[in-house]
């Protein structure tokens, strides 16, 4: 699927490649074929990498900073947190989930829709994640086999 053409700014929204209903902000690495649905955060400001082949779904969010500690201690923790968070090949970011920074989501894996996946959490490859907090629920390593061969089920 090719990538949008850059455009003039939608709502405000900086201009972007993937989707123009879509926030990008630093500088994340975001690999070939990935497709960004709209209305999601994209933050590269802490360091981002984002496989081939990733999906991700209407209103997610992956995030590499945070304020909370700033917050919190009535701004006298006075650093922006920030984390590099790795997404792999291949990955399925569900509607309405979030990435927290830190995290590293492997290859081949499903963030189902709605979960929060906390700060530092490692995600193995060929994992279904779900709930909040996300929780690994199955490996789907022999799903994925099963899937990759030829539909039998008429389109």
């Amino acid at each position: 699927m090719p990538k949008y053409s850059p455009q003039a700014p939608v709502d405000g929204l900086p201009a972007n490649t993937y989707n123009p209903h879509c926030w990008i902000t630093g500088e994340p690495e975001i690999g070939e074929g990935t497709w960004i649905g709209p209305f999601t955060l994209i933050d590269g400001q802490g360091g981002l990498t984002i496989g081939k082949g990733v999906n991700v779904s209407t209103s997610a969010s992956i995030l590499t900073h945070s304020t909370a500690k700033r917050c919190v201690s009535e701004r006298q923790y006075d650093v922006v947190d920030r984390k590099p968070t790795v997404i792999e090949d291949y990955v399925f970011i569900g509607q309405n989930s979030v990435v927290l920074m830190g995290c590293t989501i492997g290859h081949h894996s499903i963030v189902a829709a709605g979960a929060v996946v906390l700060e530092d959490t490692i995600i193995p490859p060929y994992s279904l994640v779900a709930g909040v907090p996300a929780r690994v629920v199955k490996s789907i390593e022999k799903e994925i086999e099963e899937w990759k061969q030829p539909s039998t089920v008429s389109q």
